[in-house]
């Protein structure tokens, strides 16, 4: 493809999601400074932003106050898509495969559960580190048998913190022991368990479909495989230099770190016409 031809596609660009821990967010967990005017900018542009991540909705509405009404939203690792405040779509487990769930974590040593609804998020553990990570990722959490929440709640996603690396320990067992449910690392020693077909590829498939947007109209940003099916599904998918070694050989586009801000510049260069 001619420079001219990536020129021209680089206008096309019509939105652009971006998963947020280890990617736009620094690595203490921060957002970069000029996160919300790029925003505005690809905004006047004509071009919406979507935060995507594996935190919960409440957390992301919270984190994206001040452009709320200019962005679209996609919590608990594509289970939920908002828009303006509404829910777009909210994917969830059945009753009996989330307690299936919870039993498979609870066999496994230093394996802990966390069953997130669209409202809160629930633990029964209270082993550290996992407690004061719920409490610090998760703005809406509460204390509860995991049993009775996966009885009566409707549950999108059930995390697991693992104190051995779900490398070692819980991505060798629970793929195997949950056949029916997606089981994938989510970064740093968290794993997620979602419905078969809940991600954030299917998310972005809803959201073209919604929008109408064509393949070739979206970019994205990454850096841990629960990103690859949405990096799949955009004409301009990238992840950035930190990322995890198998996903930046699948995906082979990369910006800079984290640490440097990588991906708000390559958005401020699409808002600017450019290629990242």
């Amino acid at each position: 493809m001619s420079a001219a031809q990536e020129h021209f596609k680089i206008h096309m660009i019509r939105f652009i999601a971006s998963d947020l821990d280890g990617t736009l967010l620094d690595p203490n967990g921060d957002l970069p400074q000029e996160t919300f005017r790029t925003i505005e900018q690809l905004h006047r542009k004509g071009i919406l932003f979507c935060a995507a991540s594996g935190r919960q909705l409440t957390a992301l509405q919270q984190m994206f106050a001040p452009v709320a009404d200019k962005i679209m939203l996609m919590a608990e690792n594509g289970a939920i898509v908002s828009y303006k405040g509404d829910m777009l779509c909210c994917s969830t487990i059945a009753a009996e495969d989330v307690r299936r769930a919870v039993d498979a974590v609870g066999a496994l040593r230093g394996a802990h559960a966390l069953l997130c609804t669209p409202a809160c998020a629930y633990y029964q553990d209270e082993a550290q580190p996992f407690l004061d990570l719920v409490r610090a990722s998760y703005i809406s959490n509460a204390r509860a048998a995991l049993a009775d929440i996966a009885r009566e709640k409707k549950v999108c996603k059930v995390a697991v913190y693992d104190d051995l690396g779900p490398e070692y320990n819980a991505m060798q067992y629970l793929p195997k022991a949950l056949p029916q449910l997606r089981v994938i690392q989510s970064g740093g020693n968290w794993l997620d368990i979602s419905e078969k077909h809940a991600n954030k590829g299917s998310a972005m498939r809803f959201i073209r479909r919604t929008l109408g947007l064509k393949q070739e109209e979206c970019a994205a940003f990454g850096d841990h495989m629960n990103d690859y099916e949405m990096l799949q599904e955009c004409g301009f998918p990238y992840v950035t230099e930190n990322a995890y070694p198998p996903l930046k050989r699948l995906i082979g586009k990369s910006v800079g770190t984290n640490s440097e801000n990588g991906v708000l510049f390559a958005m401020q260069a699409i808002a600017a016409g450019a290629m990242p």
